[in-house]
């Protein structure tokens, strides 16, 4: 089956090359089954670094809200929330939130954000419009560490991670030598990216390739997986489902809780326009990429090393390009006759 992915790997290994990461790995699962697994490079830009493994702990950066999304609808189909439009005023103390409410807050479309200084302003009434800002994250955090009496990341570690035998995926504060340093500057040493608490609040989540890849494919089996309901399927709903206010302007994407998701294609989404409708993505700024598409019982998970995806300001034009190039692997691998 090696060949069918030769265009997939050969994409990976040019934008590895073309952005100065020194580390990609590849995994693919396919009807349950790891179909593929490439790694290529080494865990730093510098001279003896460690070859990139199966074991090597990539930095994921904000797709580490996927793992939030789940918490956040943990939290929902427990009532610890009552519904994703109660009032986010009813959880926070702050006058500036108005008519903003827990489904503006977990679809990027809460038109909040924060100066430097920490002083928040409002940029547009909620509802009314999407941008990707990182205050909607912290208050997420805060409020389901709040709601639970225990950090997000210790309610996943109970629930999800133990009886998954995850043994590869942590918020890291200390270095370890199964860690892939990320890459700010090529002609700059790779430096860990670690965090001071292990309580979700900050960007220190790490984890394989293939535990990312099973991590999707709890989502795509309904968090059904090695013949035990890990997960509640109405959890996994609630997080991958469109869950966003409709928008007047179009191009806007479309997302779950904090995915990303393929209802139709729109310009400004990080999702490929031939990638199948009900797929979901999430991505980070050090390259990682975590696509699952129902259609083709298919979840295809991407890490790089090196902080800011390919492409500068036109960045999302190949972050489609690559989901496309996904979907018409298998949407030609599926067309094939096998006699």
């Amino acid at each position: 089956m090696a060949f069918i992915f030769q265009k997939l790997i050969s994409y990976v290994e040019d934008i590895k090359e073309r952005n100065h990461s020194s580390a990609a790995a590849l995994v693919v699962i396919k009807d349950n089954k790891i179909v593929l697994e490439h790694y290529s490079g080494y865990h730093s830009n510098v001279p003896e670094a460690r070859p990139i493994q199966e074991n090597s702990q990539f930095n994921i950066a904000s797709a580490r809200k996927s793992y939030l999304g789940l918490a956040v609808a943990y939290a929902l189909h427990e009532g610890k929330i009552k519904s994703l439009d109660d009032l986010a005023l009813k959880y926070f103390d702050m006058a500036l939130l108005e008519e903003t409410t827990i489904r503006h807050l977990v679809t990027h479309s809460h038109g909040l954000h924060q100066e430097e200084d920490g002083k928040i302003f409002r940029e547009f009434s909620a509802g009314e419009g999407w941008e990707y800002r990182g205050i909607n994250i912290l208050m997420i955090t805060e409020l389901i560490n709040r709601l639970y009496g225990k950090s997000f990341p210790e309610l996943l570690e109970e629930r999800v991670f133990k009886p998954l035998g995850f043994k590869e995926t942590h918020w890291q504060t200390q270095k370890s030598e199964h860690l892939v340093k990320v890459i700010h500057h090529p002609n700059e040493p790779a430096s860990y990216t670690l965090g001071l608490t292990k309580d979700g609040t900050e960007s220190n989540l790490h984890t394989s390739a293939r535990e990312l890849a099973i991590w999707g494919n709890l989502h795509l089996n309904n968090g059904y997986i090695n013949g035990v309901q890990i997960v509640p399927s109405e959890v996994i709903r609630l997080a991958v489902q469109a869950q966003n206010p409709p928008y007047k302007n179009k191009d806007l994407p479309q997302n779950g809780l904090f995915w990303y998701v393929q209802d139709t294609p729109s310009s400004k989404s990080e999702i490929g326009e031939r990638v199948p409708k009900g797929s979901y993505q999430i991505l980070g700024i050090s390259g990682p990429t975590l696509l699952v598409s129902p259609e083709y019982n298919l979840v295809v998970a991407k890490l790089y090393n090196k902080r800011y995806n390919y492409g500068g300001a036109n960045y999302l034009h190949y972050l489609r390009e690559f989901s496309n190039l996904v979907a018409d692997t298998f949407l030609e691998s599926s067309s094939r006759v096998i006699i």
